[in-house]
C-alpha cells in the first residue's frame, strides 16, 4: 500500500469572517500527481501553504510525513550559484544577478533552478510556469515528467495539467472534490455532470408543471360539482347531495395530496448558462481599411541592442494576431513600437488602441465594479452585464468596491473594460498571467465575440491555439510567420 505523505483532518481556514476552506478529510499518497484548480480567491494557494506549514488552520490538523520542496508564486528569489545544478542552471538560463533589475521570467527561472537542484520526496508548486517562455515551460514539463516523487501543482496552463497530473482537486465554495484523470478528463466529467443536471432539471420542471396543471384541473372539477345541482328540482337535489359531497371531498383530497407533493419536491436548478455576447461598435470606430496597420522594413532596438531587424508586416482587420518568442526577444517592445507609431509604421487615422499590460492599472476611487465599468463604456447595460458575467462578475460581485478586488479580479475587470471601451485595436501583453482557468476560458469566449483587431503576446500555447488567427515568432532577430 502506498505511503500517506500528507493528511488533512477536519480543517477549516478563515480570514476574519470569511471562511476560505472547509475540508473534512484529504490524503496525499506516495506518487500522487495532483493538479489543484478553482477560481481566483477560492483557496488554492492557501491549501498549498497549509500543506507546507507557513499557514495554520483555524481548526483541525495537517500532518506531513515527507520532506518536500515548495515553489511560492510571489516569493522573491535568492541566488546561490554554487549550489545550483549545472545543467538546470544552463537550460533555464539563470541570470547572474538578483534584485529589482530581474524580470518576471528571470525571477521564475532562478526560483525553479534553486528548487530543481535538490531532490525532494514531494513538490508543492504554485504556478511554476508563470512568466516563462515556451522553451522554459518545455524544460520544466520535461523535468517534472521524469520526477520520481509526489507532485501537487497549481497552474492555469491546461497543457501543463494535462501532461503532468493524474488527479484533479477542485476547490469550490471551500470544499475540495477529487476527480481521477488529467485536466481534459476532468472537463469531460464536469460536462457529464452538467448534462445530468440539465436532464434532472428538465425532469423536475416537467413533473412540477404537470402537478400544477393537475391541481388546477382537480380544483375546477370540485367547483363544477359544487355548482352542478343548482337549478335542479328539489327532490333530485336532496338525492344528489350526499354523492356530491363525497365526490367533492375526494377530488379536493387528491388536489391537496398533489399540492403537498409539490411542496416536498426538491428544487433542481439548471446549470449556469454561458451568456452570449454581442458587441456594438459606434460608427466612428468602424475601420474600413482591410489592412489598418502596416510596418515596412522597420528595425527595433532597445538602447544599442538590436531586437528585430528589417520587419515588414501587415496586420489585417478583425483578426487576432499573436506574437511569440523567447523571453527578452522583443515581443513587448514590438507592441510598444506599434502603439507609438514609430519609424516604418503606417496605420489608419481611425485606429484607437486599448492597451493591457501587467501591473499597468491602479484603482483610486471607491466605486462599485458595475459603476466603474459603466463610466468607461458606451455599450448598453445588457452588453456590459453580459461581458462582466462572462468574466465572472455577477450578483454581489457587481456591487463590490474596485478597491477591494484581488489581483486576479482586477485583471479580469481591466480586460473587460478594454473590450467594452471605445477602441478598435486591442493590445494584450500576457493577459492570462495570474488568471484562473475559468477566467482564461471566459477571456477566450470574449475574444471570439469581439469584432475588432487584437494583437496578443502569451506563452500559453493552449490559449493561443484557441484564439489566434495568425502567429508570428521572433527568431534570431527576425519575425517569422508560423
Amino acid at each position: 500500500m502506498e505511503q500517506v505523505q500528507f493528511e488533512i483532518n477536519q480543517v477549516t481556514l478563515a480570514f476574519g469572517d470569511r471562511q476560505v476552506l472547509d475540508i473534512e478529510s484529504l490524503r496525499v499518497h506516495q506518487w500522487d500527481r495532483i493538479g489543484i484548480v478553482g477560481k481566483n480567491g477560492s483557496g488554492k494557494s492557501s491549501l498549498l501553504k497549509l500543506l507546507e506549514g507557513s499557514l495554520k488552520p483555524s481548526t483541525g490538523h495537517v500532518k506531513k510525513h515527507v520532506e518536500f520542496g515548495y515553489y511560492e508564486q510571489l516569493s522573491a528569489p535568492t541566488l546561490d550559484i554554487q549550489h545550483l545544478d549545472g545543467e538546470v542552471r544552463s537550460r533555464l538560463a539563470v541570470p547572474t544577478h538578483t534584485g529589482e533589475q530581474m524580470s518576471g521570467g528571470e525571477e521564475t527561472r532562478t526560483k525553479l533552478a534553486t528548487l530543481l537542484s535538490t531532490y525532494y520526496e514531494g513538490l508543492l508548486l504554485d504556478e511554476p510556469t508563470t512568466h516563462l517562455d515556451q522553451a522554459g515551460i518545455d524544460f520544466v514539463m520535461e523535468e517534472l515528467s521524469y520526477y520520481y516523487g509526489t507532485l501537487l501543482l497549481i497552474s492555469h496552463d491546461r497543457r501543463v495539467l494535462d501532461e503532468l497530473v493524474t488527479k484533479i482537486w477542485e476547490i469550490d465554495d471551500g470544499k475540495v472534490t477529487e476527480y481521477v484523470g488529467n485536466y481534459s478528463q476532468y472537463v469531460e466529467t464536469k460536462e457529464e455532470e452538467r448534462q445530468k443536471q440539465r436532464e434532472e432539471h428538465d425532469h423536475y420542471v416537467k413533473e412540477r408543471d404537470q402537478l400544477h396543471r393537475a391541481v388546477e384541473v382537480k380544483k375546477k372539477q370540485a367547483q363544477k360539482i359544487s355548482k352542478g345541482s343548482k337549478g335542479q328540482p328539489n327532490a333530485n337535489r336532496m338525492f344528489m347531495t350526499k354523492d356530491k359531497g363525497t365526490s367533492q371531498k375526494g377530488i379536493m383530497k387528491s388536489a391537496k395530496a398533489m399540492e403537498q407533493r409539490l411542496e416536498q419536491m426538491e428544487t433542481v436548478h439548471a446549470p449556469d448558462a454561458v451568456q452570449s455576447i454581442v458587441f456594438h461598435k459606434p460608427k466612428a470606430l468602424e475601420l474600413h481599411n482591410r489592412i489598418p496597420i502596416m510596418m515596412d522594413r522597420a528595425t527595433i532596438k532597445v538602447a544599442d541592442r538590436l531586437l528585430i531587424e528589417n520587419v515588414s508586416l501587415q496586420l489585417p482587420l478583425g483578426k487576432t494576431i499573436a506574437f511569440t518568442g523567447h523571453n527578452g526577444s522583443g515581443k513587448s517592445t514590438l507592441l510598444d513600437y506599434i502603439v507609438n507609431g514609430q519609424e516604418g509604421m503606417t496605420r489608419s487615422p481611425k485606429v484607437q488602441f486599448g492597451v493591457f499590460k501587467q501591473k499597468d492599472f491602479r484603482f483610486t476611487e471607491d466605486v462599485s465594479v458595475y459603476d466603474w465599468m459603466e463610466e468607461r463604456s458606451d455599450q448598453s447595460e445588457t452588453t456590459i452585464r453580459a461581458v462582466l458575467a462572462s468574466m465572472q462578475f455577477s450578483g454581489n460581485d457587481l456591487k463590490k468596491s474596485v478597491l477591494d478586488l484581488s489581483g486576479g479580479e482586477a485583471i479580469r475587470l481591466v480586460l473587460s473594460q478594454l473590450f467594452l471601451g471605445n477602441y478598435n485595436v486591442l493590445i494584450l501583453d500576457e493577459p492570462t498571467n495570474f488568471l484562473d482557468i475559468q477566467s482564461v476560458e471566459a477571456l477566450e469566449r470574449v475574444i471570439h465575440a469581439y469584432e475588432g483587431t487584437i494583437l496578443l503576446v502569451s506563452h500559453d500555447r493552449e490559449f493561443l491555439q484557441r484564439v489566434s488567427d495568425v502567429e508570428y515568432k521572433i527568431v534570431n532577430q527576425t519575425l517569422q510567420e508560423q
